[in-house]
């Protein structure tokens, strides 16, 4: 097991595209997928019929949050009277996860290094499937069955900005840490949150060999995940420092109020927190770059895009040039989010919206393209993207250097 690879959390993963018969309950009733020999590699042949703990998770483009359901895989011998033959299955019971599946979505199985379970069903073409299929390495229509990773440790294999965030769509909880920073920040924050500009500012100068004008996309991309890092160290202390506390009521029973605004706060701030610092990064990048512009410079109907440029009293003056204006929406995922946009300031055309998101659907990116929406990304999420989508993507580089010109 090598620390801050997918081999922490996982003994090996296996995919596949659910056939007809695996997906629609009303064809078959065996509710079972074959067990290969690779897969039974990972998780071992059990010597009679084993019932496994499982998480089962179903994911779509159309639900904020996936599916959940704890149940179990039982692993058995179809042949085990057989004198000379095995054939291993995996028996599923009905969940909401089986009952939402369909013909061709993506099935994942992990084993968890605590011994567990997870199966993930992802519909298919959504950008849920992309995610998965980009975070473990493994293409579901490469093999008329189960695709099969048992090392987990090369160089695609660790768990940095991107990675972190699809895990923990998945229910796995990562913890990256800098504890070297901890008593750094402990004393300049005052054991509190900071403002997430001044935290920005805090994590960017931790880093030392970044040049933002030499590569704009890696400079932006390393300073997210120090940030996330640091964001998630100095979290951890302050939030068991309170839980050491505890939520004692008035009277001798808990504070269950007081323990939910708690839970809730801690939510909303990871949640908030992200897309703000991404603008945050995205202004000083801009900055050192000599590019003029305006954070959320109100247009028509009050609305507020996250980068006008060069500025509003240019976007305001009716004889100047409407294509030398440009305008950045900023969204750390998109989701449907991504059609906010289509109504911030109407002079401008493209609209150009950065996000971190990996390996939107093609659906979805078809549809950007057709409202006239051009997709910016650091360069290094373009691979979980497929060669189509790729001829179309901006990176931050070429962003930059086309509202450069403009100016």
């Amino acid at each position: 097991m090598k620390r801050g690879y997918l081999s922490e959390y996982f003994e090996g993963v296996a995919a596949k595209r659910l056939s007809a018969v695996e997906a629609d309950e009303t064809r078959s009733n065996q509710h079972e997928y074959n067990a290969t020999k690779a897969i039974l590699g990972f998780m071992g042949r059990p010597a009679g019929r084993t019932q496994l703990p499982a998480r089962f998770v179903y994911m779509s483009d159309e639900d904020d949050e996936p599916v959940f359901e704890d149940a179990f895989l039982t692993v058995y011998d179809s042949r085990e009277r057989h004198p000379t033959r095995s054939e291993y299955r995996f028996y599923f019971p009905t969940t909401m996860v089986s009952q939402l599946a369909g013909e061709n979505d993506l099935l994942v199985i992990a084993k968890r290094r605590d011994g567990g379970l997870l199966v993930i069903v992802a519909e298919y073409g959504s950008s849920a499937a992309n995610q998965i299929e980009w975070l473990f390495g493994l293409s579901a229509d490469t093999l008329p069955g189960f695709s099969v990773r048992a090392e987990l440790e090369n160089d695609q294999d660790r768990v940095g900005f991107t990675a972190t965030f699809i895990l923990e769509s998945i229910g796995i909880v990562v913890e990256p840490q800098e504890e070297t920073w901890l008593d750094v920040m402990l004393h300049r924050f005052g054991g509190i949150f900071p403002k997430t500009l001044e935290f920005s500012n805090f994590a960017r100068g931790t880093l030392k060999g970044v040049d933002p004008r030499e590569d704009p996309d890696a400079a932006l991309m390393a300073w997210m995940e120090r940030e996330e890092i640091l964001f998630r160290t100095l979290e951890r202390h302050l939030i068991g420092d309170r839980l050491s506390k505890g939520f004692a009521g008035n009277g001798d029973g808990a504070d269950i109020e007081g323990f939910m605004r708690f839970s809730l706060s801690v939510q909303n701030r990871r949640k908030s927190r992200v897309g703000l610092a991404l603008e945050n990064h995205l202004a000083h990048l801009f900055g050192v770059l000599d590019i003029r512009c305006v954070r959320t410079a109100t247009t028509e109907r009050r609305s507020k895009p996250d980068f006008l440029f060069p500025s509003a009293a240019e976007y305001y003056d009716p004889s100047y040039d409407s294509k030398r204006l440009m305008m950045l929406g900023v969204k750390s995922t998109c989701k449907d989010r991504w059609r906010q946009i289509l109504s911030e300031a109407d002079r401008i055309s493209p609209k150009h919206l950065l996000t971190l998101e990996a390996g939107i659907s093609e659906n979805q990116t078809r549809e950007m393209h057709g409202q006239g929406v051009q997709l910016v990304l650091p360069r290094a999420l373009h691979e979980t993207y497929n060669t189509a989508q790729r001829a179309w993507l901006q990176d931050v580089s070429s962003f930059s250097r086309l509202v450069k010109s403009l100016q």
